[in-house]
């Protein structure tokens, strides 16, 4: 299972919300390099980067943060948050990002998001499902549509997604815990070959082994690198073991 540490970007900053509020921001460090850099001297080589302001104004806003990251680290980076146009994705992926993660484009605009698979193939574009109790989460979470969360997955499965990363909104942030039952189930309801990102909620190194147990592609770690819960150390030694 891949591990997935995530940079949260508001004003260039790297934060944390809690349940994707903003009026919750923590800053931790004012420069989401030096975090990255940090990150891929403990052989992480993946990064969930976050464009929160981007989220919020529904468009591309912190593509420099990622430029920076992409030229200055090895880290393959997805990268998500107020995706909403072509010229979006463009500058996206040529500002470095390796896959880009669409959320309320998938639900809003179907048309779009499909054309993004069709052009860029189902490595390049994943699915962000993020949901309140298995209902479907738009507009950088402020927002629950009227989507179920695991036909949604079903549907777009069956339109040729390969990755989907599925946060449980009411877990993130909050250090209790992932969705383990929401995992099984979409695993379990979905054709074999999906890759499902865990994220939300992960809040000790004992949890990463349910996930891969379960059959989880891959999890997302935040807070819990933040606040200490879980050491970077600990994350290369699973790296190490595992391959």
């Amino acid at each position: 299972m891949r591990l997935i540490p995530a940079i949260d970007i508001i004003d260039g900053k790297c934060v944390r919300l809690s349940k994707g509020d903003y009026g919750t921001k923590k800053v931790y460090n004012e420069n989401p390099l030096e975090v990255a850099k940090e990150f891929e001297a403990h052989g992480i080589q993946y990064l969930h980067l976050v464009d929160l302001d981007g989220a919020k104004s529904k468009h591309i806003v912190n593509h420099k943060v990622l430029e920076t990251i992409a030229s200055k680290t090895s880290l393959q980076i997805d990268f998500g948050g107020g995706l909403k146009s072509d010229e979006d994705l463009h500058i996206a992926f040529e500002s470095g990002a390796h896959q880009i993660t669409g959320g309320s484009i998938a639900v809003k605009d179907q048309e779009t998001f499909l054309g993004w698979l069709e052009n860029y193939g189902p490595e390049k574009i994943i699915l962000g499902a993020d949901a309140n109790n298995e209902k479907v989460a738009v507009s950088g979470w402020q927002e629950e549509s009227e989507m179920e969360l695991i036909p949604f997955v079903q549907k777009y499965q069956s339109n040729g997604i390969q990755y989907v990363i599925c946060t449980d909104i009411s877990k993130d942030g909050m250090l209790q815990g992932p969705s383990f039952q929401l995992y099984k189930k979409i695993l379990s309801q979905t054709k074999k070959g999906l890759n499902l990102i865990a994220s939300g909620g992960i809040s000790t190194f004992d949890e990463l082994p349910k996930l891969a147990e379960i059959g989880c592609e891959g999890t997302i770690i935040g807070k819990a690198i933040y606040e200490g819960n879980i050491s970077l150390t600990q994350l290369e030694h699973y790296i190490l073991e595992n391959g």
